[in-house]
Formats: C-alpha cells, sequence, structure tokens
C-alpha cells in the first residue's frame, strides 16, 4: 500500500510542541503507529498507559489491532497521543476535595469502579460522577484556598488489585500524609458553621432540584467524550438509593461518606422532613461528632468477634411463633381515598374522611369489616400486601399513628392510610404491615425483632420535658445552627433549640458511632421523599410541563403548580421502556395495556433511561452474586443504543 503522513500532537512533549508526522500505510494497525510515534519523540519513559484519541470523531482508538484503514482513519484526522489516566478534582459527599488519576478512557461506569477501588468504597455501582453546583462567591473569599488532598501519585496498579492493611487499602499506610486522607474519607466531619451551609446552593423547589439531577454524567461514554478536561471538577455522589449489604466492618469509608450524603441532603432541605425529625436528626449528629471526636477507633473493632456476630445473625432459627397476640382484632380507623386521588405526603392530610371499621390480619392480607360481629362472614375488602409499600407517618408527641400503603394496581398505585390507637398497636400493626409487603406472615422469627425496633425507633421520638436536665447546662456549648437547615436559622435562636436538640439526644446518648450512624440513615430512609430524583418532563399530549419523580421502585407523575402526584407506576409492573433517541422521547408499557410516553425537559432523555435501566440492575443483585459486579447487564439495562 502507498506510505503518506499521518500528524499526531503528542501531550508529553507539550502544548505549544508542533505534531509529529510519521510515515505510515492504511494497512498499519494502531499499536504500530503508537510505536513508530515514541520512536520519534526520543524520550524515555513509561508509555504503557498512554492511548491514541482521535478528536473529530470524539473516541479513543483502543484497539491496538485494529489497522488506519479499519478505524476509517486518513491523513486529515487529527489525533492526540497522551495518557489515558489524568489528575481529577473530585468533590466528595463530605465537602473535602481529593486529586487524584482518574480514567478517561473507559466508560464512567468503570472509571468510578477505579475511583471506588481507590478510596476503599464497596459496591461502586451505586455511586457516580456529576457536575458541580457552583457555591455563592462572596469577595472576601477570594483568599480562601481550598484544601486538596492528593493522591495522584498512588501507583496505578495498587489500584487494580488493592491488597488491605490494617484494614485499609496499602496505600493509605505508606505515609503519614496519605494516612491522614484515609482519616478523613472514614471518620466523620464536625458540623458546619451555619455560615457554610448558607453559602451552600439549595434548591428551592422541585424544579431546581430536577436540574442538578440533569447534572450526572452518562455511565456508557467516556469522561473525554463528555467534554470533562484533565484538573477539571466533579462530583462523587450516591446517584442510587438502594444500598446494598451494608456491613460497618468492611464498610467504614462508605458508611461514613453515605452518612455525609444524607446529612448535607437534610442540612441543605434537599429533603423535607418534620420539625421533630429535624432535631432527632440534629442530636443524631451531635452524638456521632461527639463520639467520633473522642473515641475515632470505634469503627474499626475485633475481627473475629465481628465474623462470630455476623455467623450467629445470619443463623436464622425458624420458629413457630404464636402469632395470636399480634393479630387479634384491632380496631384501626381506614382512610380510602377515591380512585381518582393519589396524595404523596401524608402530612398534607387531614383526618377528615376516616371511618371506623374491624381490621383482621391473615397471612400476608388485611381485611376489614363494619364491625366485630360481621367479622365471621366476608369483608368489605381484602388488600393483599405483598409487594406494597409501607411508610411511617408518626408524631409521637401528637400522639399521631399512622400507617401508609401504597398498594400495587394495574392503573397506578392505591394509597391506603390506617390510624392506630395507640403505640404498642402502631408497633404491631407496623411491624405486620412490612412483613407481609416481603412476604411474610406473622408467624416469621423476625415478627418481635421488627417490633422492638419500631418502639426504639419511637422511643427516639419522645421528649423529656419533664426531667430538668443538669446535662444541658453542664455541656458544652453546642452550635445548634450548625445541626439543623436554615430554615429553623430563622424561625429560632440558638437557645431556643439547645433544650430541644439535648432532649433527643438523650435518647440516643447510649448509641454507639456504628449504631448511630445506622441509626442516622435508617430514619434518614424512612423519609417519605427518600431516594426520589425529580427531572421535568412533558408527556405526550399534554401541553404543560410536569415533573417525574424516580425513586428505587416507582416512577411518580407530580403536578408541577399543585407539587401533588398525580399518578405512580412500580417497576415490578413494567413489561418494557424504549428510547426513540431521534426524537428523543421515553415510552413505557406497564401491565394491564398502560402506556405512558414523555420527552425531557431538564436533563438528556438518556439520564432518565440510565435511571430506570440502574434500579431494575440493582434490585437483581443477591448475595451469592455480591462478590462479582455484572458489568455486561448493568451497560445493557442502562447503555441505551450505545450499548448494542
Amino acid at each position: 500500500m502507498a506510505a503518506w503522513d499521518l500528524s499526531v500532537k503528542v501531550e508529553d512533549l507539550g502544548p505549544d510542541a508542533p505534531p509529529v508526522t510519521i510515515s505510515v500505510a492504511s494497512d498499519l494497525h494502531v499499536g504500530g503507529v503508537i510505536i513508530k510515534l515514541v520512536e520519534k519523540t526520543q524520550m524515555q519513559r513509561d508509555w504503557s498507559d498512554h492511548a491514541l484519541w482521535w478528536d473529530q470523531k470524539q473516541r479513543w482508538l483502543l484497539r491496538t489491532a485494529w489497522t488506519l484503514e479499519k478505524y476509517g482513519i486518513h491523513a486529515d484526522a487529527r489525533l492526540l497521543f497522551m495518557p489515558q489516566h489524568k489528575p481529577l478534582k473530585l468533590g466528595l459527599p463530605n465537602g473535602k476535595t481529593v486529586m487524584l488519576k482518574a480514567c478517561f478512557s473507559n466508560p464512567v461506569f468503570q472509571t468510578v469502579m477505579g475511583i471506588c477501588r481507590m478510596l476503599n468504597i464497596r459496591h461502586p455501582e451505586e455511586l457516580s460522577l456529576l457536575r458541580p453546583v457552583e457555591e455563592k462567591k462572596k469577595k472576601k473569599d477570594k483568599d480562601l484556598t481550598e484544601e486538596i488532598y492528593d493522591l495522584t501519585e498512588v501507583p496505578l496498579s495498587s489500584v487494580s488489585r488493592p491488597c488491605l492493611y490494617n484494614g485499609m487499602p496499602a496505600h493509605f499506610a505508606d505515609s503519614e500524609q496519605m494516612e491522614g486522607v484515609y482519616k478523613m474519607l472514614s471518620v466523620t466531619q464536625p458540623p458546619p458553621a451555619p455560615e457554610v451551609i448558607a453559602k451552600q446552593y439549595r434548591p428551592a423547589s422541585v424544579v431546581d432540584k430536577s436540574h442538578i439531577h440533569g447534572r450526572w454524567l452518562d455511565s456508557s461514554r467516556c469522561l473525554m467524550q463528555q467534554s470533562i478536561q484533565e484538573n477539571d471538577r466533579l462530583w462523587l455522589r450516591f446517584k442510587y438509593y438502594s444500598f446494598y449489604d451494608i456491613e460497618p466492618k468492611y464498610d467504614v469509608v462508605r458508611l461514613t461518606q453515605l452518612y455525609e450524603q444524607a446529612r448535607w441532603a437534610i442540612l441543605l432541605e434537599d429533603i423535607d422532613c418534620t420539625e421533630e425529625e429535624m432535631m432527632l436528626f440534629g442530636a443524631l449528629q451531635y452524638h456521632i461528632n461527639k463520639v467520633a471526636s473522642s473515641e475515632p477507633q470505634m469503627m474499626s473493632s475485633n475481627a473475629a468477634l465481628d465474623d462470630l456476630e455476623s455467623a450467629l445473625q445470619s443463623l436464622e432459627v425458624k420458629m413457630e411463633g404464636d402469632s395470636s397476640s399480634a393479630s387479634d382484632l384491632l380496631k384501626i380507623f381506614l382512610m380510602k381515598p377515591s380512585d381518582a386521588t393519589l396524595h404523596f405526603r401524608p402530612k398534607r392530610l387531614t383526618l377528615k374522611g376516616y371511618k371506623q371499621y374491624w381490621f383482621k390480619f391473615q397471612d400476608t392480607s388485611i381485611s376489614y369489616f363494619k364491625s366485630k360481629e360481621e367479622s365471621i362472614g366476608e369483608p368489605i375488602q381484602q388488600i393483599n400486601l405483598k409487594g406494597c409499600e409501607v411508610a411511617p407517618d408518626v408524631n409521637v408527641a401528637a400522639q399521631k399513628f399512622l400507617i401508609r400503603l401504597l398498594i400495587p394496581a394495574p392503573e397506578g398505585m392505591n394509597e391506603v392510610y390506617l390510624r392506630c390507637e395507640n403505640e404498642q398497636q402502631y408497633a404491631q400493626w407496623m411491624a405486620g404491615c412490612r412483613l407481609a409487603s416481603k412476604g411474610k406472615s406473622l408467624a416469621d422469627s423476625s415478627f418481635q425483632s421488627e417490633i422492638q425496633s419500631i418502639r426504639s425507633f419511637l422511643a427516639m421520638q419522645k421528649t423529656n420535658s419533664g426531667s430538668s436536665n443538669n446535662s444541658a447546662a453542664s455541656d458544652e456549648s453546642i452550635n445548634t445552627h450548625s445541626l439543623v437547615s436554615p430554615r429553623y436559622h430563622k424561625k429560632y435562636k440558638p437557645k431556643q433549640l439547645t433544650p430541644r436538640i439535648l432532649d433527643a439526644y438523650q435518647n440516643v446518648a447510649q448509641l454507639s458511632l456504628t449504631d448511630a450512624l445506622m441509626r442516622f440513615l435508617q430514619i434518614w430512609q424512612a423519609l417519605p421523599d427518600f431516594g426520589l430524583s425529580y427531572v421535568v418532563v412533558r408527556f405526550k399530549g399534554s401541553r404543560k410541563d410536569e415533573v417525574l419523580g424516580i425513586a428505587p421502585n416507582r416512577l411518580i407523575r407530580i403536578d408541577l403548580g399543585v407539587g401533588d402526584v398525580v399518578k405512580t407506576w412500580r417497576y415490578n409492573n413494567m413489561k418494557q421502556w424504549n428510547v426513540n433517541w431521534d426524537i428523543k422521547q421515553m415510552a413505557i408499557e406497564f401491565e394491564g395495556n398502560v402506556n405512558i410516553a414523555f420527552g425531557c425537559v431538564t436533563a438528556d432523555c438518556k439520564i432518565v433511561h440510565e435511571f430506570i435501566g440502574g434500579y431494575i440492575f440493582m434490585s437483581t443483585r443477591s448475595r451469592e452474586k455480591s462478590d462479582t459486579l455484572n458489568e455486561e447487564l448493568f451497560h445493557k439495562l442502562t447503555g441505551g443504543h450505545e450499548a448494542l
């Protein structure tokens, strides 16, 4: 074949250096081009991480055995020869920034896996990268230089096969500076100053939140294809709110960073919670900070004891429990909305429409009757709870004990509220409903422990106003505005908040650091809006924009004007979903001949497609396969037309 000249810009020669010209033929493979380039530059260095980037086509030439002809490269191609791993500034959930070498040539999904291996975070499929939201900058802040933790010297070989030393990757044991980086990753940060909270961007509406969720990077494409450059800043965040197999012994960094993400979601009002819950979150933050600063070693416990404990926990003893105490007929009030109405936030509802019925629990179903006398005959309705969603709506101080049930139906979800008369009744029925939703009966061995966990959760919300606390006076002064969101900065002075937070603190003061972190996450996960990512969409046939809420197990259609939920569709009722990439429209088919279609306004439809496929992928994980991540399946479910 005839020889022709190919010009390649070599990054290592500097930005102003002219391109290197080599003589090639169309049948020369990419590996041969690289050899010629290296010989021509006459630089002695390790070139193993380098590869060719084709600028016009926005693609890496990673198949070194392919010829130039097969790739379709001619003399006019603009090629760059550069490292595949480049420095990247990464904003972590705890607000700190690390500088590390990330892979710019693999799909973002693999890049995140590499980052998580370096930082010692298990289950990297739950995290991803997004473009950051800029903070409000003031003139006087110009002099403040941000502390950046440098990990660029960590060799890439140690990241691909990390070995652990004292529970942390060996590369963190190399020096005191590296140990300091690991401490930053694995120990919770002290509560931020109120002015730091005020400086952060706070989404004021669902539309604001949807703009943030439109910043996620595409997992199927590499960083270079998404215009990310060397030394750019990105955020690493938990994207999928489906946290699998959290094991405090192995997940020190993961647990800490998850807590930090949840804490900032509360402080920046990214998720709504009641005033009572906010005081409890404040008390837990105060306690976590107190324990972490005094006993940072509590997170790493004796490995042998941990193994024994986990073995005992996994040994489930099935007993034929007497379920009569729980399945005694209980009087509960039921609110049944009309078929067309769907309410989302229980706290918006009044008690109008509640009627008194007689309830009966049988296996995984509840039946209700007009009265106890009629409970021998046919029920008014029998509700099968298997696969339904169970959420609490409780205010202990106001003696309000509601159980919110979302029951699957072909056209969406039916919402039902059960109102219990007291704490004991609530704990039993809530435990029964939770087990039934998982397909377990009241005879299951976990029934009593479920009741106990609900009772301890309620106990934490009780206030000890009767007891005058000496510890409140003797305690070191706490800046309560660091523990609650700005809404409460305006509503209360610190001295008004202090007794309330210390009051809630009495209920959590005995918790270990790990237990306190887990309890914080449990309460966060029990909030009605937990796990929702928002996208502004326009449904086919509609003339106005609406909001699509994407949750770990369902899609929610929200009226933008009022904020009410119009419809809910569950993934397990989904038959198929398709994307028309030309007109950027998603079409989803559910069981019962229910079809929806919409175009995305605030995000690329690839983001919605990836969320749905990602959550379906998360639901396929099991303990048997937990060690190996099925990357191919993830790309099949989330990759769209590029996966084909």
